[in-house]
């Protein structure tokens, strides 16, 4: 017997963790997506930095075809073709010496957290294991993981969180001095605070990071998992700043809708993930590698990462310009395609309201909290869809304002 699913039946099948909007999408080409009753949206979320090359790219249709046809999946008892390739890749493109794969951003956050401490463990110590990081941060859903990011309600009402976890203040040095000391084994920082509020670090904090790291022998470890594989104009985003980390992680963009995470680190680094210290079942998978290798190849050209950083500026002259009329943002922020908009004082809070006055008016955007509308798109979406979500955000602020 056949059926067509509702939303109706996520509320009756679907444990509660989310909540997502009344419509379901069945169907999706570059950066245009298409419901159930065959209404056209135009998709400014991305999957939230997933969709790197939009929805059913041809490039990486055949590259899942091709090795769909030929072989899947096998344990970590054999390595592959498409994971040696990829791993490869990133290397040739990166400061890293050796890559570990996983399936996801918060796995990818748990083997670098996992290495940092055994690192500092094997080389000094089991004293040397506090793990410095910022406030307002988010590194995945993992206990792990989600205690070291800076939000605390991501982590209440699951037990006693695990120890040796400190937290600064984002873009602040002194509060990162007064918590590092000999003691400390990782600083953890996402070059750009995604959840938090797409808020950049600056070039002057990573570099205090990096040097007060090289001072306490202690590991910098970026999170790159929403601003990597071309997010920011850049392959990675600390390219921009020119700050090399000791551990690096990828994942959303990586794989273009596939999914796989990465976790990138030096010869100095690496040995500590030793044989049996931690392992993935479907890290390293053929697919997903086969994917992630041809998302690669295609995103890191200048015609691709040169377009990126142009279509920001498309997207800052529309949404200056919507500002312009109805004053609803405080300030517009982020780098590349990954940006944000922080809410006027008088709409305090209200960013979430966008969210299903977009989809009415056919657009598909983010929030980074209750206050900032993000904006995470295709790094290739043609500059028509650009112009035309935008006519479209601007109907979604006018509701909102007049409805205030």
């Amino acid at each position: 017997m056949s059926y067509t699913p509702s939303r109706a039946d996520f509320d009756r099948y679907m444990v509660p963790n989310y909540s997502p909007q009344q419509v379901i999408p069945v169907r999706g080409e570059g950066s245009r997506l298409w419901d159930q009753a065959g209404r056209e949206y135009i998709d400014f979320a991305g999957g939230i930095a997933v969709n790197s090359l939009g929805h059913c790219h041809p490039v990486l249709t055949q590259a899942l075809t091709e090795q769909g046809s030929t072989l899947w999946h096998l344990s970590n008892v054999y390595t592959n073709e498409p994971a040696l390739k990829l791993a490869k890749a990133l290397v040739e493109r990166t400061f890293a010496d050796k890559v570990y794969f996983c399936s996801s951003g918060g796995e990818a956050n748990e083997a670098a957290l996992k290495l940092a401490r055994r690192w500092a463990f094997d080389n000094f110590g089991e004293y040397k294991q506090r793990i410095v990081s910022f406030r307002q941060s988010f590194h995945g859903r993992t206990f792990f993981t989600v205690s070291v990011g800076g939000q605390p309600q991501y982590s209440q009402g699951f037990g006693p969180v695990p120890g040796g976890i400190v937290h600064g203040e984002f873009n602040n040095l002194d509060s990162v001095r007064n918590l590092i000391d000999d003691d400390t084994c990782a600083v953890v920082v996402e070059p750009i605070q995604g959840e938090g509020g797409i808020t950049p670090a600056t070039r002057a904090f990573l570099q205090g990071l990096r040097d007060l790291c090289d001072t306490h022998d202690v590991l910098l470890v970026y999170d790159e998992v929403q601003t990597g594989v071309g997010r920011t104009g850049s392959l990675y985003a600390y390219m921009e700043y020119g700050i090399e980390p000791d551990i690096l992680t990828s994942a959303k963009g990586l794989g273009g809708g596939f999914p796989i995470g990465a976790m990138l680190t030096t010869d100095r680094v690496a040995p500590a993930l030793a044989m049996g210290t931690h392992g993935s079942t479907y890290g390293g998978n053929a697919l997903a590698c086969a994917v992630a290798l041809a998302v690669l190849e295609h995103i890191d050209t200048p015609e691709v990462l040169d377009g990126v950083k142009q279509r920001h500026m498309l997207f800052r002259e529309h949404l200056e310009a919507i500002n312009h009329k109805y004053g609803v943002f405080k300030e517009i922020r982020g780098q590349g395609l990954l940006i944000g908009a922080e809410m006027a004082t008088e709409h305090e809070g209200r960013a979430k309201d966008i969210l299903p006055l977009a989809i009415e008016e056919g657009l598909m955007a983010l929030v980074a909290g209750p206050n900032v509308l993000r904006m995470a798109p295709s790094l290739v979406i043609p500059e028509a869809d650009i112009a035309e979500g935008m006519t479209r955000l601007e109907r979604a602020i006018a509701r909102l304002v007049a409805a205030k």
